[in-house]
């Protein structure tokens, strides 16, 4: 059973190292694979150095600690019953599936980036598998373990091409047969299991013509859809694929109707098919003009989407996403404008003043709202809501570099360029001078129109400060520093 130390007694016994303390060394010197035809079993055991080419050092020791290193998974591929063992240090401690992209924390355990991406924005500051306080949230890729995992992948024996050809052919005429829930499932599964059959299914003669056809077709179901989006999102990453699916879905007459298919989606799918709804239009929104299209009024899709982020406000995974492919389409003023119509700014805003909100997301909050200021219409809305200035500031020095100098684009719009008096006084009582200055000081007042930004602001919230009798905490600002005087 996955995840259970525990196995089941059996009449085959599998080789076993000599003494337990062993196991760590036996990893570094071979590699085991196990392959059983019928009631027959053939043991090799391959040399490391010949298996291993690359002259890179191992992961370092401490990763041995991960949580999930006794554990073992068997997985059955192809005609005959291959067993294969994978080794347990390619497994995530999270997730306990294999990593697709390890990451090392200052821990020396190393993990999914997915995996521990989530862990890490969710609020934790502890390694997952030690438990030990971090020191630091940065991780850097395992380029070792990586290399180990995919040798590793390639390695193990599969179904020769032609069976696995013959058997896409099968799937592509049973779908053109109007029988595509079928096979679909089975399409997922294969795709999951590796990069050698998402590059199959992506080089494959007439295959994305065929998936990209049931998105255009009417009335089809939910699940089949979800089916669909799932198998396009598994294989963007493939060489030609993002360009093939923006010919598809974009200049293709017959696929002209597959955004009511992605609409449907949005409106009736699962979360994990709403997420890959999004990253595949990202990725295939390439050029101004499918950006435009998606956006289009008549598409009734930006609707969609705000409603969306607006009923699902405590799930930051979707916003995620969601603002990705915001920030990605909106490129012209009249898709900004249209934002704005919908209520993005009174959205951004209550997402940014969430004490749960991932950081991820603020600073993509940031960016958009940042986009949406230059803008007429998005100037006011920025001044009409009563929450958003306050919540700019709150966030300053809290997010990256880049998100504090959007957070002081969209602060001097709203002070400078627009001058609200009612603006200004919620910066001011917020204790944003404080901030601004922080921000000077700081590497990132260091780019030449931030720290000019900056100073417009600090005169604008001292005139501001002065005509309003002072706040509290804007003028009687004290300092150490010598070289930044207080107003």
């Amino acid at each position: 059973m996955v995840g259970d130390h525990r196995e089941e007694k059996s009449s085959t016994t599998y080789p076993q190292p000599a003494h337990p303390s062993s196991t760590c060394v036996q990893f570094h010197t071979s590699i085991l694979f196990i392959k059983r035809i019928g009631h027959a079993k053939k043991t090799t055991t391959l040399p490391f150095d010949s298996f291993f080419p690359y002259k890179s050092p191992l992961p370092s020791p401490p990763i041995f600690a991960s949580l999930s290193f006794f554990f073992s998974k068997e997985t059955k591929m192809g005609r005959d019953e291959l067993c294969i063992t994978v080794p347990s240090l390619f497994h995530c401690p999270i997730s306990l599936d294999v990593m697709n992209s390890p990451v090392s924390l200052c821990t020396g355990v190393s993990y999914d980036r997915f995996s521990i991406q989530h862990w890490l924005d969710s609020g934790h500051d502890t390694c997952p598998a030690t438990m030990q306080v971090l020191s630091s949230k940065d991780f850097v890729p395992n380029l070792t373990l990586r290399r180990l995992i995919n040798l590793w992948t390639s390695s193990n024996s599969s179904p020769s091409t032609a069976d696995l050809e013959e058997k896409v052919m099968a799937w592509i005429e049973e779908i053109n047969n109007a029988k595509p829930e079928r096979c679909l499932d089975s399409i997922v599964e294969f795709a999951s299991r590796g990069e050698v059959n998402r590059s199959l299914l992506a080089s494959f003669d007439g295959f994305l013509e065929t998936i990209v056809g049931v998105l255009s077709i009417n009335g089809m179901q939910i699940r089949v859809l979800e089916s669909v989006v799932r198998i396009l999102s598994l294989i963007l990453l493939e060489n030609g694929v993002n360009e093939k699916l923006h010919k598809l879905i974009f200049k293709s007459s017959s696929n002209s109707s597959c955004l009511p298919s992605f609409i449907s989606i949005l409106r009736n799918g699962s979360l994990e098919s709403k997420m890959a709804c999004f990253t595949v239009l990202e990725s295939v929104t390439t050029n101004n003009e499918s950006k435009r299209f998606i956006a289009g009024v008549e598409n009734n899709f930006l609707p969609v989407i705000i409603h969306l982020i607006k009923i699902d406000n405590d799930n930051q995974e979707l916003h995620d996403v969601v603002l990705s492919f915001l920030i990605a389409v909106s490129v012209t003023r009249s898709i900004k404008s249209q934002l704005v119509q919908l209520g993005i700014v009174e959205v951004l805003s209550n997402m940014m003043s969430s004490k749960n909100a991932a950081i991820s997301v603020v600073e993509k909050s940031l960016k958009i709202l940042s986009i949406v200021c230059t803008c007429a219409d998005g100037q006011s809305a920025l001044n009409g809501d009563q929450k958003c200035a306050g919540a700019i500031v709150e966030r300053l020095m809290k997010v990256s570099k880049t998100a504090t100098e959007d957070a002081v684009v969209v602060l001097w719009s709203m002070c400078c360029l627009f001058r609200d008096e009612r603006v200004v006084e919620k910066v001011a009582r917020s204790n944003g001078v404080t901030k601004v200055l922080l921000v000077m000081q700081s590497e990132v007042g260091e780019g030449n129109y931030v720290r000019m930004m900056c100073g417009d602001l600090i005169k604008v919230l001292r005139f501001g400060c002065k005509n309003a009798g002072g706040f509290s905490g804007a003028v009687s600002y004290e300092t150490k520093t010598t070289h930044i005087m207080p107003c």
